[in-house]
């Protein structure tokens, strides 16, 4: 499999599960169907645009690119009529944090890449990943009236930040890319998956009353 086509599959993938996770989060909350489209789109599409935005990579990748729009829309669909059947095997919740989780692995590395390829400084291609990873889920939660996952003391954006670093390390060292991409996103997934399943956190600051 050729890079360009990996990155193709990741990119799909990443929106797709970003907006179900968003179309989740609209089932939960009682939105309507064309609420979950927005916030689904939002979710899917956000960290993206933020990144084709801050590098200068205009028109951003959805409008030259209509078919990303179509992904993220089926994933919102996807994920809001499929709520009450997640419901029955676990809960809506934990179905919504592990496909924004996945979401997460993905992009943090198309960030990454995206910032090595626009030539920009390898510390702005960190953030990129990051900001790539989290601004959907941000603005989703934001739009919501929930606390954003990215504000809480839970390790999110340190998975994403840790696998944006590991994919510009590899790619500056010379790596296989294919390798180097795959095996990033799922140090990302791994971390934000220990996260979840151990309750890993960072220390939030205790103030007495």
């Amino acid at each position: 499999m050729s890079i360009e086509l990996l990155f193709i599959i990741l990119d799909y993938a990443g929106i797709g599960f970003f907006a179900y996770s968003g179309g989740m989060l609209a089932a939960r909350k009682s939105l309507d169907p064309f609420g979950a489209v927005i916030i689904g789109a939002v979710t899917g599409m956000g960290g993206g645009t933020l990144r084709d935005i801050l590098l200068g990579s205009l028109p951003v990748y959805w409008i030259a690119e209509p078919k990303y729009l179509a992904v993220a829309v089926f994933g919102a669909m996807l994920g809001y009529f499929t709520s009450p059947w997640a419901q029955a095997i676990a809960t809506r919740r934990a179905a919504l944090i592990w496909a924004d989780a996945i979401g997460l692995s993905v992009f943090c590395v198309l960030g990454a890449q995206a910032g090595l390829a626009a030539g920009a400084h390898w510390t702005i291609a960190l953030l990129t990943g990051m900001m790539s990873a989290a601004f959907g889920g941000l603005l989703r939660d934001i739009i919501v009236n929930d606390v954003p996952l990215v504000l809480r003391e839970d390790i999110y954006a340190l998975a994403a930040l840790a696998g944006a670093a590991a994919y510009v390390g590899g790619m500056t060292l010379g790596f296989n890319a294919s390798l180097v991409t795959l095996g990033s996103a799922l140090l990302a997934l791994v971390l934000r998956g220990c996260a979840i399943q151990f309750k890993w956190s960072l220390p939030a600051i205790k103030l007495s009353d």
